[in-house]
């Protein structure tokens, strides 16, 4: 009698589920930038800093002025000139280091902790890493800068009313030298940025950027009178303190030109870094 074997068959494995596919967009790497750039503890706290320093020094200086012109004593040079713009807008110098840091931060504190290959890894294209952190960090710098400038405006017009200084909102340029004041630390943070991927540094990217803003100014002042008169108006500091400016002489470039020129090195800086970027491992 013959016997029979029955051998169990292998169960099927069982159908792996279908992944979605995922397409990098611009959109998408936007999204991502705006993420990451909130998720980090600094960016509130330099944000904050140079919200801060917008009004504070603002208010300061108006008090200041105040209290000088109340005491009955000559007022100083500077003292003379000022107006409720010119006093509310005194506080972009310390601004535009904590915007401008904050830039720098943004992109070369990824090249430092390393993250950068994973950030270049799902955007195997690099530069629209570039152009959105750039565009996202831009943006939030602009507003906070606007929001900073015209609260201090504000705030200055009342302390300084029925002096020499008053200004309102309505008067001419006022208001465009607001906004130009916003957009010229808007465009900080966008060189911050920039020079943090071109030199892939914190130090490094911020020591150039103090350095372009702050020390080549007062470099220049040891040249010649003529040479400074050729070249200081053009430089990065002055040609964005000229979109901001109520009055213009012959030694400064008019709000329109300041902005060509200050853009001309906006984009000369992020071309650096698209270069870099490209052409250079992680």
């Amino acid at each position: 009698m013959s016997t029979v074997t029955v051998t169990d068959s292998p169960a099927p494995a069982p159908a792996q589920a279908a992944r979605p596919e995922y397409k990098v967009t611009g959109r998408r790497v936007l999204r991502s930038e705006w993420a990451k750039l909130w998720s980090l503890r600094s960016t509130w706290i330099t944000l904050g800093l140079g919200l801060l320093f917008l009004v504070a020094f603002g208010v300061i200086a108006a008090v200041h002025y105040k209290s000088e012109l109340d005491s009955g004593r000559p007022l100083r040079r500077d003292d003379v000139a000022a107006t409720a713009l010119s006093l509310s807008v005194f506080g972009t110098n310390f601004a535009q280091l904590a915007l401008g840091v904050l830039g720098v931060l943004i992109t070369a504190g990824e090249y430092s902790t390393g993250m950068i290959r994973s950030t270049l890894a799902a955007v195997p294209r690099r530069l629209p890493v570039l152009w959105s952190k750039a565009s996202v960090f831009g943006l939030i710098a602009l507003v906070v800068a606007t929001v900073g400038v015209f609260a201090a405006f504000t705030i200055d017009s009342g302390l300084v009313s029925g002096t020499p200084a008053a200004l309102s909102l309505s008067d001419s340029g006022v208001f465009r030298s607001l906004l130009g004041a916003g957009l010229y630390l808007g465009l900080v943070g966008v060189i911050g940025t920039a020079l943090g991927a071109l030199l892939r540094s914190v130090a490094g990217g911020i020591s150039v950027l103090v350095a372009s803003l702050m020390l080549v100014p007062g470099l220049i002042s040891l040249l010649p009178s003529s040479w400074q008169d050729n070249i200081s108006p053009y430089l990065p500091s002055n040609a964005g303190e000229s979109m901001f400016a109520l009055t213009h002489d012959s030694t400064s470039l008019s709000p329109t030109a300041g902005l060509v020129v200050f853009l001309g090195w906006t984009v000369l800086a992020l071309a650096g870094a698209a270069y870099r970027l490209v052409r250079t491992d992680a």
